[in-house]
């Protein structure tokens, strides 16, 4: 109806000027056939511009929409990098590797003793976790006696400026070389045999601990955790290592240290561990065990000095029986930096696994070499070995070479 009464007006005004129109022409007017198609025409027109008007409205609308979700996935993907990088920043990865040559009486080899991967994460300024994977001698599974291991595994707490507490599997405090072992921070080839027959390292075990500092320069660790698990006749304790697989908890044991770094370059530290049976049950011809060890590592200037005892005494009929109840050793090794790079060290070793039993069963090494580090991160290793074992043992005499990185 709008449309008619808008479809009369024109025409009416349309009649209204045609006079007028056909005066100044001079021509005739229009009929009202001809009036009538030139207002559908207009009307067309117009119903036309309307379309295009609302096209025109919709495509500034999609527009819109879509430069208001691109605004939102530039802000989506700026907030997901900004948690990556805040994720990579709170996140270490890091790791070491040696390979050794080892030319002596009891073998000639080129072995690829471990690979290590260590991972660092932050949850939070207060609570992290540690873990290390090591692959021995290059390759694991089928003939080949290569292990793959899981020497730390934990999740450490800040309770304070001063103190913390770990649960998971960690490197006990015990020795120089059990915690810290990456091949450019110590001398030799191979890793020190009274360290590896005795505390025995590399020994890692699961439970807890407890860290701090109790005065300046005076730390101590307190932990318990699982213990040996001696099985052999010899009661050997490197044997007995666990490591955390499905370890007997029948007998946990307790290891503590007091350590103090109060001059810069020099450490002097204590360790005592007490084990309640050191079969786990198993033999009753056994009972109960302590382990105590002591060293200094000193390096003023060029000149260095690491110097350790430790002994394990054995309860029980058992190991009395075979002179295990009593095993000790000690050594002492003298260093000196002839230049930054270049380093040379002499290292007398002592032990004895059957020191309970009066027999010859003492064993000793002579070791003389150089470490040159053409990087910081980065070892060279040579040096010459020579003992002196009494009674049956046969001596092992020779030389290594080695080359070993950390990251």
């Amino acid at each position: 109806m709008k449309h008619n009464r808008l479809s009369l007006s024109l025409a009416g005004l349309l009649l209204a000027s045609t006079p007028l129109h056909a005066a100044e022409t001079g021509g005739s007017a229009p009929t009202v056939e001809e009036l009538w198609k030139i207002i559908q025409q207009q009307q067309a027109e117009i119903e036309a511009l309307k379309r295009q008007q609302q096209s025109t409205e919709q495509k500034v609308a999609d527009v819109d929409e879509k430069a208001e979700a691109a605004v939102e996935a530039v802000e989506e993907g700026g907030a997901a990098t900004a948690s990556a990088g805040s994720w990579a920043d709170r996140t270490t990865i890091g790791g070491y590797g040696e390979m050794h040559y080892n030319n002596t009486d009891s073998k000639e080899e080129i072995d690829f003793h471990r690979f290590v991967l260590y991972f660092g994460h932050e949850f939070t300024d207060r609570i992290r976790m540690v873990a290390e994977v090591e692959l021995e001698h290059a390759v694991s599974g089928g003939d080949y006696d290569g292990e793959v291991e899981l020497e730390q595994g934990y999740v450490e707490f800040d309770l304070n400026e001063q103190h913390s507490a770990k649960a998971g599997v960690y490197l006990l405090p015990v020795g120089i070389l059990n915690q810290t072992h990456e091949p450019p921070t110590f001398y030799g080839v191979e890793r020190n045999p009274v360290e590896k027959n005795i505390i025995p390292t590399t020994w890692w075990a699961g439970g807890a601990e407890m860290v701090g500092e109790i005065a300046p320069g005076w730390s101590y660790n307190f932990g318990v955790h699982e213990g040996l698990e001696i099985t052999s006749s010899n009661y050997a304790v490197r044997g007995g290592r666990q490591k955390s697989s499905q370890a007997n908890a029948d007998h946990l044991a307790a290891t503590g240290r007091l350590r103090w770094t109060g001059i810069p370059g020099v450490e002097i530290a204590g360790s005592l561990q007490y084990q309640s049976d050191i079969t786990q049950g198993n033999d009753s011809s056994a009972d109960d065990a302590w382990l105590f060890e002591a060293h200094t590592d000193i390096q003023r200037g060029p000149y260095g000095l690491r110097a350790l005892y430790a002994r394990w005494d054995l309860n029980g009929n058992g190991p009395e029986a075979v002179g295990a109840d009593e095993q000790s050793g000690f050594y002492i090794e003298p260093s000196y930096k002839l230049t930054d790079t270049v380093g040379i060290f002499a290292r007398y070793n002592q032990w004895d696994n059957q020191a309970g039993n009066g027999s010859d069963t003492q064993q000793k090494q002579y070791d003389l070499g150089v470490n040159y580090w053409p990087h910081p991160d980065v070892v060279l290793k040579a040096d010459i070995q020579s003992q002196d074992n009494e009674g049956d043992r046969k001596n092992d005499n020779g030389f290594n070479l080695g080359v070993g990185f950390q990251f």
